[in-house]
Parts: C-alpha cells; structure tokens; sequence
C-alpha cells in the first residue's frame, strides 16, 4: 500500500499506539478521583501537559485537549465572538479557511454577527491592503488558517498581526494550525488563539488542542462539573498519545522538511511533462501539499483507478471530498479546473520507493483517461 493522503488523516505511529495502550491498561483511573489510581492518572495527566506545553513553548492555563480541530474552531469563533460583543459584531476570515471555519461563521451570522471575507494576492496570501480596508471600529476577531489544506498555502501570520494592531487595537488572531502543527515550525506568539487536531500528526482520531492567551476573554460552549472549555472525564489515554506524537513530530522538524520537499519536486518534475494538467502552487505552498488540476478527467474516476493499485490520494479536504475544491476556484476562479482537482499529501514517512511506484501508475492511468477524451 502507498498512502499519500497524509493531509486527510495520518496512521497512528507504533510507539503512540503503545503509549495509548498503556496507558488505558496501567492508568485507567479517573484522574477527578481521590483515590490512588485516580492520584496516579492525575500525575501521568500533569506530566503529559506539561510537556505538550513545553514543546509547543506555551503556558499550561493557555491548553485546553479538545476532540479536534472542528471543536477547538467552535470555541475559538464562537466562545470568542460571544465574550467580546459588547466590543462590536464584526468578523473577518479569509477565502481559504477549512469547511468547519465556514460553517460556523454562518452560525454567527443567524446570531447578528457580520462576516466578511478577505481577499487575497495570486499567490494565494491575504490581501494586505484589502484587509486593511475590511477593518472597521466592530472588528473584534480576524481568522486565518497557516496553512490551507488544499494547497498548502501558508500565511504570513506575523505581518497579518502587525497590520490588524496598527488599524485597530485588541482585535483578536485566530488561527487554525492543523495542516501547519508537525510539518513546519509554529510560533504560537504569532496569534491569540489556536486550534489543531492530533489525527494529522500521527496520533488517534478524537484528540485535539485549542490555545488561548491568558488575557483573551473567551465564553465556554459546554458545561459541567468543571469551567474548562471542554469539561468532563479527561481523555488521558488520548492525551499521552498526543503528546507522544508531538514530541515526535517536533524532534528533528527541519530534517523532515527537507525529505518532503524532495519528494514534492520529485513529483512535480514529473507531472509538469503534462501540459494539460494544471498545478495548483505558489511560492507560499508548504511541500507536504500537491494540489493539481487534470481539467478533462474526473478526480473520482483518477482516484478510484489509483486505488486499484493500493495507491491513495484523495480529490480535496476530507471534510469536502467530491466538491469542488474552493480553495482553487478562490485562487484562480476557474470551476473546471476547481472540479478536477487531485491533492497528494506527503509526510516524511513516505519513500524514494513509494514516489516511483506511484508516478509509474500515475502515468499510466493518465494517459489511459487522457487518451479516452481526446
């Protein structure tokens, strides 16, 4: 099997999978209680936060382990237009955030909240100028993923921020970080509020992070027993795994860069040989993302064809899959070229092997469909 739908998911790498075992075996107190096993649970739960937080260089009351990045985004978005209304009910999100950004935006539109939609340059970052112009005296939150994961575009988040302070003070960043965490350094003083999911790096489905400044006022979803943002029964197996999976990913970041970025212009060389196909790349794309158009042939069909020989990629988000990609219809305001799209995600996991193998079936079965429409 070659698997290079990296960006959609990730296998959980042995080692975490241990530790998650393990730890539901050894430690399955609950750490809310007083007793031993419950004592026990609690340390391990101290222990592994506090290293998520050393890695990622924050402070332990600015964590909280969520299911994912889709809840972190409903707490970011939410929990923070709620908090700071009474300073206005102004948004503003770029044109390449992830289907969840959205679909939550769209909530707090039906709750009197405005949103409006930055543009951005053609390659694929935001427009300076423009947002600029967008800002007014309500703008009280500014969202922006750092990297897109249909074309792995990453946005200059420092620059973003200088902008919003000097047009208004106390706007608040958002960023969701799930296709950045793991694959390129993330400085998290660049924003105010985060949100990741531990199923892209390596460890189960089900975990999450979101990251809050000390100083951001921002309103709970949920409530129980407790005032955290995700209250209940912490989830320690899961969260040991993440922050065995972080350690990881984190330990030797650059090396593994420079094995995918490799692999990318491996790939590319290939596919540029192919005049029709389109490439859907910037200057500003991470090299763990290949976005590209075939135009005549159908992305399903492609797939499906590549699948046949235990190859998988994938046609664009997971959350999406078999809808046009609107990350490329907003880049280059082209539908068919946004309906055809194949996205080959990377990871430094894949080998110089599993690269020939595919191109050599990704020639063959595009010529074959090619050849079919000519």
């Amino acid at each position: 099997m070659i698997y290079l739908d990296y960006s959609a998911t990730t296998p959980v790498l042995p080692e975490v999978l241990d530790s998650y075992n393990k730890v539901t075996t050894d430690y399955f107190g609950n750490p809310n209680s007083l007793h031993n096993l419950g004592t026990k649970s609690k340390e391990l739960l101290d222990s592994a936060t506090k290293q998520v937080c050393e890695l990622l260089n924050i402070n332990i009351e600015e964590l909280t382990f969520t299911s994912g990045a889709t809840e972190s985004n409903n707490i970011a978005l939410i929990g923070t237009c709620l908090a700071n209304k009474s300073n206005g009910n102004h948004i503003i999100v770029s044109k390449l955030e992830h289907p969840s950004v959205y679909g939550i935006c769209d909530y707090l539109n039906t709750l009197g909240f405005k949103i409006s939609y930055v543009n951005h340059t053609e390659e694929g970052v935001v427009d300076f100028e423009d947002l600029k112009k967008k800002i007014t005296k309500d703008t009280i939150l500014v969202s922006i993923c750092m990297v897109n994961s249909e074309t792995g575009v990453r946005q200059p988040l420092r620059t973003i921020r200088q902008i919003m302070n000097k047009c208004k003070a106390n706007i608040i960043l958002h960023s969701d970080i799930t296709q950045a965490l793991g694959k390129i350094p993330v400085n998290f003083n660049d924003f105010d509020l985060a949100s990741a999911s531990g199923h892209k790096i390596f460890a189960p489905k089900g975990i999450g992070i979101f990251y809050k400044k000390k100083n951001i006022k921002c309103n709970s979803l949920l409530y129980g027993s407790s005032h955290d943002f995700h209250p209940g029964t912490p989830p320690l197996p899961l969260i040991v795994s993440f922050s065995k999976a972080l350690r990881i990913a984190l330990h030797e970041i650059t090396k593994k860069q420079e094995i995918v970025a490799k692999w990318n212009e491996k790939i590319l060389k290939n596919i540029v040989k192919f005049p029709d196909i389109k490439i859907n790349h910037t200057k500003y794309s991470i090299p763990h993302i290949i976005n590209i158009s075939l135009m005549d042939i159908k992305p399903e069909t492609f797939i499906h064809a590549l699948e046949k020989n235990e190859i998988y990629v994938s046609s664009n988000t997971a959350c999406s899959s078999g809808k046009m990609s609107t990350s490329v219809m907003a880049l280059y305001n082209d539908k068919t070229r946004a309906e055809t799209t194949i996205r080959i995600s990377l990871s430094y996991l894949t080998k110089l092997e599993d690269i020939t193998v595919f191109l050599n079936a990704f020639n063959i079965i595009y010529d074959k469909l090619h050849s079919l429409n000519e």
